[in-house]
């Protein structure tokens, strides 16, 4: 992923938005399991608002940066 983040509402999606199909749906994107997000990386992310969600996440989990989960869970809890 070599796009900055412009909007810091997907980072909001990431704890308060729900995986809306396939094996996890209505799951908290969040919550979503690891190899889940790498088999995505794998195949492709799909396209739009939620493909850049899951790509967020999994580089916020590749790159060992769960603390930010931890921070926006605090900050903006699940709705």
């Amino acid at each position: 992923m070599n796009r900055p983040i412009a909007d810091r509402s997907i980072l909001i999606d990431l704890v308060q938005k729900k995986m809306p199909f396939g094996k996890y749906e209505g799951r908290y994107l969040c919550d979503l399991p690891s190899y889940y997000l790498e088999w995505f990386a794998s195949k492709g992310f799909p396209k739009g608002r939620i493909g850049i969600c899951l790509e967020t996440l999994f580089v916020i989990r590749t790159e060992g940066l769960h603390e930010i989960l931890d921070e926006l869970r605090a900050r903006y809890g699940k709705p």
